[in-house]
């Protein structure tokens, strides 16, 4: 037992650094559009290898709520996601949370990451 568990050890240390990274790719400005509708984008990365890849869900948050983002089928690791902003609304304080599974001994645990606070103003086109 103790021969298994020192490999299981070392197998882990060996393992190496695992990261994940959120990249936003929101403009931190958005004319405001008339359908309240606002794009919001972000880039996943990571390079931890035991990540279950269909579990991962992406969501923007706003105050307490979430909202669905989907993976674009073009480009790597990149989500998307439409979110309603009221036409109050000048300034939304909103981050990312990703919820996923992976892989460990003997089964499957889950896991968030979530990003730094962002912040969108929302301007009125010039006429």
């Amino acid at each position: 037992m103790q021969r298994f568990l020192a490999i299981l050890v070392l197998a882990f240390l060996a393992s190496g650094c695992t990261t994940t990274t959120l990249t936003n790719l929101t403009p931190k400005e958005m004319p405001r559009n008339p359908n309240g509708l606002y794009q919001f984008e972000v880039i996943w990365d990571s390079n931890q290898q035991s990540i279950v890849k269909d579990s991962i869900k992406g969501y923007v948050v706003i105050g307490t709520e979430m909202f669905s983002m989907k993976k674009t089928p073009l480009l790597k690791n990149r989500w998307e996601g439409l979110v309603p902003i009221p036409a109050d609304k000048d300034l939304v304080n909103y981050y990312y949370k990703f919820d996923y599974q992976y892989r460990s001994f003997p089964d499957r645990r889950y896991n968030s990451k979530l990003s730094p606070p962002y912040e969108l103003k929302i301007v009125n086109p010039e006429k």
